[in-house]
């Protein structure tokens, strides 16, 4: 027996580019590529502003569960990249401010860098759909 499984398409899809699917649906679990502070013409959002990157972090986030039947209440895990571990506290309010209990499971990484260098954060996701 197979698991059905199909690519999340997103129109316009920032992540063209790179050739990186927004996500996929297997049976009913979303896994979401990691997102990060990219409109969807492409463009980064908040140079140098850690909050105004989160916050289209959790836009971009929201659209690609929308597109894949699913939304942010669906969330049972995340993995969370930072450019800088100082950014932990925020980290700490984001997860009070975008989800409510149960919370999301959640890996916090420190990395060196993103794919592009003006990225501070990065988020991928798994939910249910």
């Amino acid at each position: 027996m197979s698991t059905h499984k199909e690519v999340i398409r997103l129109h316009p899809d920032p992540l063209a580019p790179f050739a990186i699917a927004p996500g996929w649906r297997v049976g009913d679990l979303l896994f979401l590529s990691g997102q990060a502070a990219i409109d969807e013409t492409g463009a980064i959002v908040g140079d140098g502003d850690f909050d105004a990157q989160l916050e289209q972090t959790i836009t971009n986030i929201d659209r690609v569960l929308m597109a894949g039947g699913s939304s942010r209440d669906q969330i049972v895990k995340v993995t969370i990249y930072l450019t800088d571990m100082g950014n932990f506290p925020k980290i700490v309010d984001a997860r009070k401010k975008y989800f409510v209990p149960p919370y999301p499971a959640d890996t916090i990484v420190e990395v060196k860098a993103l794919a592009l260098p003006e990225l501070m954060i990065e988020i991928d996701v798994i939910a249910a759909a």
